[in-house]
């Protein structure tokens, strides 16, 4: 069993910049796929940014130039920098990760963006 914990959600204004993180813990064996999701209200899920198995990646068309996804292999957790917040970035942000074919999610932590 895995779990995801995320934090540094919070208010921020327009402009602003935070860093997320989401640390694992439990039995972390290989880990194929780490990623970052945000759903806003009456809106469904959608991927933000994500890093695949080589290592590769990969941003949604809302956030590049703006967010940058990394991860730190050595303490298995995974970081979102998000800079330029724009009012339509308000959402709840989701850690995943698929650690030896097992899909995990974290519980969430709420970015608003307003002035």
């Amino acid at each position: 069993q895995v779990q995801l914990v995320e934090s540094g959600g919070g208010l921020v204004q327009p402009g602003g910049s935070l860093i997320l993180s989401c640390a694992a813990s439990g039995s972390i064996g290989s880990i194929h796929f780490t990623g970052w999701y945000r759903q806003a209200p009456e809106k469904q899920r959608e991927m933000v940014a994500s890093i695949n198995g080589r290592g590769r990646n990969d941003y949604g068309d809302s956030v590049k130039g703006r967010f940058t996804i990394s991860r730190d292999y050595a303490g298995n957790t995974l970081y979102l920098q998000m800079t330029g917040l724009k009012p339509e970035d308000t959402a709840v942000y989701y850690c995943r990760m698929m650690v030896s074919g097992v899909d995990y999610w974290g519980q969430g932590t709420q970015v608003t963006v307003s002035s």
